[in-house]
């Protein structure tokens, strides 16, 4: 992918993994981060995900990518690929 003033773009291939975290005196439970791991592919992202949802401490799983202008260092919003389980909503 190319900007118009000819500068290349990076595609970001994320997979976000969740559990679940209580906290405060009535132990609400919310959703954490737990890992977060890049890939070259969208198929290997994908993967990872699906394989991490099915893992007992893990409650949700997020496939996205996100694209990067390396020249000013902006980031997009992230572009779901897969979501799976228990997982935060996303607001654009």
């Amino acid at each position: 992918m190319s900007n118009s003033d000819g500068s290349e773009t990076k595609t970001h291939y994320i997979c976000q993994t969740y559990v679940e975290h209580k906290t405060g005196h009535d132990r609400e439970t919310s959703l954490k981060i737990d890992n977060q791991f890049q890939y070259s592919t969208a198929s290997e992202v994908q993967n990872r995900a699906e394989r991490d949802a099915q893992s007992e401490n893990c409650v949700g799983a997020d496939a996205y990518l996100v694209i990067e202008d390396p020249g000013s260092g902006e980031v997009g919003l992230p572009s779901f690929l897969v979501r799976l389980g228990d997982v935060p909503e996303f607001d654009d």
